[in-house]
């Protein structure tokens, strides 16, 4: 059996580039990697169309339920192990992500009236600490960099990863330490809970996506994307309260 989605140029052209990444990545993944097996794809008129071998599976359950996070954090850390070093040709996580996670610095540019008071009374050090992510993601791992409930899928025997077109090297920590935001506001355990490593790149990087969450929460609504904001809003709170606690910061 196979599933599969197409994608056009409305109402977010924003989509078309990413299946067309996803294209590149699922096309090249090894079969060791816990994705769906890419069975066909191509791109006419405008339109991307990728087709997936389908997985009998389901997202987790919301909340989180600890048996469930337990496997999957198991899994992806074998992923990590499995992918370093990284298995097939893809840029570093800085080139992908780039200038997306420097979001402190861009808030000390704009309007920053209901900006959370801890982060406003430590933006210029927030800024600082952000702008060394890039050094400090730097690695040998494929990372999926996008990981949440909705892109992984549980089946009896296996936990698969979906959606790569975010797909970059960096550290073997960087998929872990990404999604636990999301899994904070998702019912599970805080993320100081679930990564106690004190690492300072760690702590770079947490500043860095906190930084893009907070600042990307108080966009506008991205084209046929009407719940985005709220989501990353959500998980900013989420990774400030983290990155508080790793900064120790008054």
């Amino acid at each position: 059996m196979a599933g599969g989605a197409p994608a056009g140029p409305e109402p977010n052209p924003d989509t078309v580039r990413l299946y067309r990444s996803e294209l590149k990545i699922a096309a090249a993944l090894p079969a060791s990697v816990p994705a769906p097996r890419l069975l066909t794809g191509f791109e006419l008129e405008g339109w991307v169309a990728l087709v997936f071998e389908d997985v009998e599976g389901d997202h987790p359950e919301l909340p989180w339920r600890r048996d469930q996070l337990d496997r999957v954090l198991e899994a992806v850390g074998r992923m990590s192990a499995a992918l370093t070093p990284t298995p097939i040709d893809a840029p570093p996580i800085g080139e992908v992500l780039g200038s997306d996670l420097h979001g402190w610095r861009k808030l000390m540019a704009e309007d920053t009236s209901g900006l959370d008071p801890w982060a406003l009374g430590h933006l210029e050090e927030l800024a600082e600490l952000e702008s060394g992510w890039e050094a400090a993601a730097a690695g040998d791992t494929l990372v999926h960099a996008d990981l949440r409930a909705d892109n992984i899928l549980l089946t009896d025997e296996r936990v698969y990863v979906v959606d790569w077109p975010w797909a970059c090297v960096g550290p073997q920590w960087f998929d872990r330490v990404g999604m636990l935001p999301s899994v904070g506001m998702q019912g599970g355990p805080p993320p100081h809970e679930l990564f106690t490593d004190p690492d300072p790149a760690v702590t770079a990087v947490v500043a860095a996506m906190a930084g893009y969450f907070v600042r990307q929460a108080r966009q506008p609504d991205p084209p046929g994307l009407p719940t985005v904001r709220e989501f990353q809003r959500a998980q900013g709170v989420v990774a400030l309260d983290w990155l508080r606690r790793r900064t120790g910061w008054d």
